[in-house]
């Protein structure tokens, strides 16, 4: 490696600062005019609970880092402390911006178009004397005042529960004094709650249940006076820690696990504005926090708990157009799926196109006398799943059903352990993976008896099999039944449910074990076409690109003459435009009405284009701690149509971010040049009017 590849931090921008500038870019399309009111708000909430994330995960870890006196990260300069630093400074940032946006913007207009917020005191008497019965009628009964003196100490919180501190006057009935107390809102009560329409208007009026609680918790202290109350929330450490290498039983340690998660290690205070310094500080000592924990705001405390108002308002102006998802001519209701696929590959687009197949290919597998057997990996599916349902089906019906339920898909453990124990007792075979790797491979194999033999058929994606999330993130999923990919599917199901030593695939890439090695050597062979005059150029798209190796090879690549171009959701710890070194990488984020989840790797390898989709980031943990794949797309009209996507996404000029050498990203904007927005643009070439025929 030479000294342009001495992976100083000069050479890399902070991750998680990184990853609250995309924070940002969210909270900006709750910005954005021209997005529709409530998706705004909908924006506002996701950037609110993604910071929420942010803390329980990023911020614990640099905490744990400090305790344990473990050196930064990687290439990382920055000391733990340091970082820390930095994040509540920028955070801090957010989090203004935040609550201006709703407070200054998103309320007002949102009142103006029949969607109004009751705030405190602006209460018409029938309004307070309804909020008055729910109060005596369902919060009460299920809410615990919680005085403190020596014989009632603090009590446990709530990893971001809602919770007040009050300051009071005054002796209890029994001759006590005490002059403060904790009020917990009860988890079991919706924190939005409607009124009745009034007059026969449809306009939707809302109350917080923050502001019911305050406004009534001095009948929970009747005979005392209330001199404060205020609102705080606690973040704790969310991840969970689980010695696989000790464990007998993964899935009882992980039951374990999962019951002291609500209860980890406090990481940020939150608490209103008109909260007293004294109190402020009290709080900060019970959590053993600093002053750098502590985020003042001046409303509520949790922005996440309006995302129900999206729900509530029957609004379609306000929201959205609905589109129906394309669904290739060939497959339409009814096809027989597996027919189809052994004609050609079939390439699916979501949410553009419709995931109904993916659904439709299990239950026919389910219902089929010719199949033998389904295997599948799940990481993320929801509890309600038709895809379960379907695998169930398979089970009941006699076939050998194989399930790799990733247990540890952060924040779904509980439901993925639910949905073990449905396959389980319908006869399924559940494995919770590799020890020590989580797996993240989005496969699907299922095994048919036919007139010339046993063919495999199966779907590779690069998203969860979750019909909800299909209808809001951007990814791809390929079905096939090309023997040298179904054998490959076949070893890796074989190594994930049994003992079989690794063995290089076919044409499959993987993780742990070749996935890492074989982009770095495309990266090289893309710079070597370059210096040697031969055409080259690398297209990513992922979510993030954090690994160092693979950035190193990346600006190898670029002093080499390759044309990069980086299509980076979220995290980017690479530096573009450093002359000498990233000058010809471009990178470019793109935050619209989708998430975009899809991972593409293209290299034009002297004329001979190479075109892999994947369910892997470029992350450390992707490449050597997880079970990844890559498939390679091997169509040509495939790669022509992928490659026309990843361009359409190199036009956008409306909902695309550039990322500058110093970590910052500027909105681009269309100027005198043609609107085009990437999404806009795929949801008229996929839609339901315009079919594709495979």
């Amino acid at each position: 490696m030479d000294s342009k590849d001495s992976g100083t931090s000069r050479h890399f921008i902070n991750r998680e600062l990184s990853l609250l500038e995309f924070n940002q870019r969210v909270l900006a399309q709750a910005l954005d005019e021209s997005v529709p009111l409530l998706e705004r708000l909908k924006f506002l909430c996701i950037s609110s609970s993604n910071l929420d994330e942010f803390f329980e995960i990023r911020v614990a870890g640099l905490k744990q880092l400090i305790a344990s006196q473990a050196p930064p990260r990687g290439g990382e300069e920055a000391s733990a402390e340091e970082q820390l630093a930095a994040i509540h400074q920028r955070a801090s940032r957010l989090v203004a911006e935040q609550y201006a946006c709703l407070n200054q913007v998103l309320l007002p207009q949102m009142a103006r178009a029949g969607v109004q917020r009751l705030p405190p005191g602006g209460w018409e008497p029938e309004d307070h004397d309804w909020l008055a019965r729910f109060f005596e009628r369902e919060v009460e009964p299920v809410v615990t005042p919680l005085a403190l003196d020596p014989s009632r100490p603090f009590p446990r919180i709530q990893n971001k529960s809602l919770n007040f501190i009050l300051r009071l006057e005054g002796r209890d009935a029994y001759g006590r004094e005490a002059d403060l107390a904790i009020v917990q809102a009860p988890r079991s009560l919706p924190r939005i709650l409607p009124l009745p329409p009034k007059g026969g208007s449809p306009a939707l009026r809302f109350v917080l249940l923050s502001t019911i609680m305050q406004e009534f918790v001095p009948r929970l202290f009747e005979g005392m006076r209330i001199v404060g109350c205020y609102q705080f929330r606690l973040t704790r450490d969310s991840d969970l820690f689980v010695d696989e290498e000790e464990v007998e039983d993964l899935r009882r340690a992980l039951e374990g696990e999962l019951a002291h998660r609500r209860y980890g290690a406090a990481v940020r205070l939150e608490t209103t504005a008109d909260c007293p310094a004294d109190l402020v500080e009290y709080l900060l000592n019970q959590f053993q926090l600093s002053e750098q924990d502590l985020y003042r705001v001046p409303s509520m405390v949790n922005l996440h708990r309006l995302s129900a108002v999206y729900d509530l308002a029957n609004r379609p102006d306000l929201k959205y157009p609905a589109f129906t998802p394309g669904i290739p001519a060939r497959i339409a209701a009814g096809a027989d799926l597996f027919a189809a696929i052994r004609d050609r590959d079939i390439l699916l687009h979501h949410p553009f196109q419709s995931f109904a197949p993916v659904i439709d290919f299990l239950r026919q597998a389910a219902s089929d006398p010719s199949v033998l057997a389904i295997k599948q990996t799940i990481y993320r599916t929801g509890v309600d799943s038709a895809i379960v349902d379907a695998l169930v089906a398979a089970a009941n019906a006699g076939k050998d059903v194989a399930v790799v339920i990733e247990l540890r898909a952060r924040f779904d453990e509980a439901a993925n352990i639910e949905l073990s124990d449905r396959l389980q007792e319908a006869g399924a075979h559940v494995m919770y993976g590799v020890v020590g790797f989580k797996t993240h491979a989005k496969l699907a194999l299922v095994v048919r008896r036919e007139a010339d033999g046993i063919r495999r058929y199966c779907h590779l994606g690069t998203g969860n099999y979750h019909s909800r999330t299909a209808r809001g993130y951007t990814d791809y999923g390929l079905f096939t039944c090309d023997p040298e990919i179904g054998e490959d599917v076949h070893e890796m199901f074989v190594q994930l449910t049994g003992l079989k030593r690794t063995q290089r695939l076919s044409c499959l890439l993987q993780s742990p074990f070749d996935l890492h090695r074989a982009m770095i050597d495309k990266l090289d062979r893309e710079a070597a076409h370059a210096r040697a005059g031969r055409p080259a150029r690398i297209i990513l798209k992922m979510n993030s690109l954090v690994e160092e190796e693979a950035i190193h090879a990346l600006y190898r690549a670029s002093r080499a003459g390759v044309q990069v171009d980086l299509i980076v959701r979220g995290i980017c710890a690479l530096r573009p435009g450093i002359p000498g070194l990233s000058e010809n990488i471009r990178v470019r984020s793109v935050v619209g009405r989708f998430l975009e989840h899809s991972r593409v790797f293209f290299f034009e390898n002297n004329g001979q284009a190479e075109l892999y989709c994947s369910s892997a980031d470029w992350m450390g943990r992707n490449f050597f701690r997880r079970v990844e794949v890559a498939f390679p797309i091997r169509r040509p009209e495939h790669r022509t149509r992928i490659l026309r996507d990843l361009e359409t996404y190199l036009w956008d000029n409306t909902q695309a971010w550039r990322l500058d050498a110093q970590g910052h990203y500027e909105r681009l904007l269309p100027g005198n040049e043609p609107a085009v927005s990437a999404q806009s643009e795929l949801l008229e070439t996929y839609s339901a009017a315009t079919p594709l025929d495979e």
